[in-house]
């Protein structure tokens, strides 16, 4: 773990802190990163799950593909 000095909206914390139920603002900072990071990956795989139905969608609007499924 690093230590970083920055400037904070401490509104934003407040808020942030309410919602998360957090009690420090290091608590805080770190659980909305986590968060944040943890949404990132979800979104990722949601993307690569969305590419896999649009190839297979793809495949299956092949004239020779459906035929071959209604047989």
């Amino acid at each position: 773990m690093s230590r970083t000095l920055i400037d904070v909206d401490d509104d934003a914390l407040t808020r942030a802190a309410a919602a998360l139920g957090t009690r420090t603002k290091v608590e805080t900072v770190n659980r909305a990163l986590q968060l944040v990071a943890q949404s990132a990956g979800r979104q990722a795989e949601r993307d690569r799950f969305n590419d896999l139905i649009d190839e297979i969608g793809d495949a299956l609007a092949e004239t020779d593909v459906r035929a071959e499924a209604w047989r």
